[in-house]
């Protein structure tokens, strides 16, 4: 992901960048895996203010991204990379050869085009899908479960990935991203590769406490 940086015409814009959105490859996202995102501004039941300093902001849409990843044997192609304003990472939308559509979440080097699968039989490659047991140790991985056909719970933000270290018996070993060394069932399903939009944590909007002049 390209940052931008702007000419210091204010104490502001001086440190700030930006993503350029150069990778995003669709502007919309498909209306039927989005849903309405509540809002509560701060109020209870009764329209009273229960919490203060909540409210503003833009509306947003939740898309609904496949963290199952569960279509084993089916070939999906990349058919974009989208924004998602709810999470960090970029959003691909799949389209399979059934005609089903999902989101997934966009891994680094994933390109509009590629050919992807979920399940054993699938290949070692980026943004395809399979159980422990079928990859091999030192392999960066994603979106990985913690309990076997619960839904991915690990490394699913920006830039996140976890590396698998061993496999003993029906367990194996992953170093998280915190830099914990956990044990997984073997079962449990992983995405190949590194969450992409890997220098959001490079973006700053620019705004600075002002320093004083002293310098204290």
């Amino acid at each position: 992901m390209p940052l931008k940086k702007f000419r210091p015409m204010t104490p502001t814009l001086r440190h700030t960048v930006l993503s350029d959105f150069s990778e995003i490859t669709r502007q919309k996202p498909l209306k039927s895996l989005t849903e309405r995102k509540l809002r509560t501004g701060g109020r209870d039941n009764r329209g009273h203010v229960s919490m203060r300093w909540i409210g503003g902001g833009h509306k947003r849409r939740y898309r609904i991204v496949d963290f199952r990843r569960e279509k084993d044997g089916i070939p999906a192609r990349v058919a974009s990379i989208e924004y998602d304003p709810n999470r960090s990472a970029r959003i691909a939308l799949l389209h399979y050869v059934d005609g089903e559509r999902r989101y997934i979440l966009a891994p680094d080097g994933l390109r509009v085009g590629e050919k992807l699968q979920s399940g054993a039989d699938a290949e070692i490659k980026v943004g395809n899908c399979l159980p422990l047991k079928n990859i091999p140790l030192g392999t960066n991985l994603h979106n990985v479960e913690l309990f076997p056909g619960r839904s991915s719970r690990v490394a699913r933000s920006a830039g996140a990935y976890c590396q698998l270290m061993a496999k003993e018996g029906d367990y194996a070993q992953l170093r998280l991203p915190s830099g914990e060394v956990r044990s997984f069932h073997v079962n449990c399903r992983a995405v190949v590769g590194q969450v992409g939009n890997i220098d959001h944590e490079n973006v700053s909007i620019g705004k600075r406490r002002a320093q004083p002049l002293d310098g204290s």
